[in-house]
């Protein structure tokens, strides 16, 4: 039996796409007949590479460069993939930055109000260039990826959690203002991912978070990408404004 392609015909755009969990998206959306506009600030070579290998296996791709906490930036780069792709049925919201983790107490207050300031932008200027589009057709989904920081802190991940936390707010009010128009608006929440961006954290540090995880494991980019296909096919149409851990169990409740 030929695998239900979930997403034929919609299109995709992806903030953070060129690696790790955005590029495991870009490739799984893909695969599921999504068009996918894949967007990167620095990894030129790893974006394109994502694209022609969705090319390749019969799909839409086009990569944008732009900086997603530049209102300019932003609505320039939704114009070039809509008119590349056509109009964007499904926003993911994944780019991130490097954090800094510290002590609670060594935190002064003008960091912890620009990574709030920094992660609010990534997602508000491309709800603001995309969904507009969204409710005037009265269709559309919105993912916005999270992490289970927001809920569960840990020690030194103040201004990471603070953030997230602000995140999860924003888009559950999207999900409230927005559900009259048939746009729903998620958020997909991972714990501890192998990716580059947790490259400062120990082997002892990951091994020891697998062996408390209910799953025996960490997370994989395609774990969270799976999460993410889940909740923007249409088998979750009646699924808003939701908070869905993706850590095999070790964030319940």
């Amino acid at each position: 039996m030929a695998k239900e392609r979930l997403l034929e015909g919609r299109v995709a755009l992806i903030t953070g796409a060129s690696r790790g969990i955005g590029a495991a998206t870009a490739r799984l959306l893909a695969s599921h007949g999504a068009a996918v506009g894949i967007n990167y600030y620095k990894s030129t070579n790893e974006a394109k590479k994502i694209a022609e290998e969705i090319v390749a296996d019969g799909g839409r791709s086009v990569t944008v460069r732009a900086n997603v906490r530049s209102a300019d930036e932003v609505t320039g780069m939704v114009e070039l993939v809509e008119a590349d792709l056509g109009p964007i049925d499904l926003l993911v919201l994944n780019a991130g930055k490097t954090i800094r983790f510290a002590p609670a107490l060594d935190f002064k207050f003008e960091d912890l109000q620009n990574t709030i300031a920094d992660e609010l932008k990534g997602a508000h200027y491309a709800v603001q260039a995309v969904v507009p589009g969204m409710v005037a057709r009265r269709k559309g989904t919105i993912v916005a990826v999270s992490s289970t920081a927001s809920r569960y802190q840990w020690e030194g991940s103040m201004a990471h959690s603070m953030a997230k936390a602000a995140l999860d707010s924003y888009v559950r009010s999207l999900a409230l203002e927005l559900g009259p128009f048939n746009v729903r608006a998620n958020l997909i929440a991972p714990g501890l991912t192998i990716t580059d961006a947790i490259s400062p954290s120990s082997k002892a540090h990951t091994d020891a978070v697998a062996r408390n995880t209910p799953l025996r494991r960490n997370a994989s980019p395609e774990d969270v990408a799976g999460a993410i296909l889940m909740v923007s096919s249409d088998n979750a149409a009646f699924v808003s404004g939701a908070y869905i851990p993706v850590s095999g169990g070790l964030n319940m409740g």
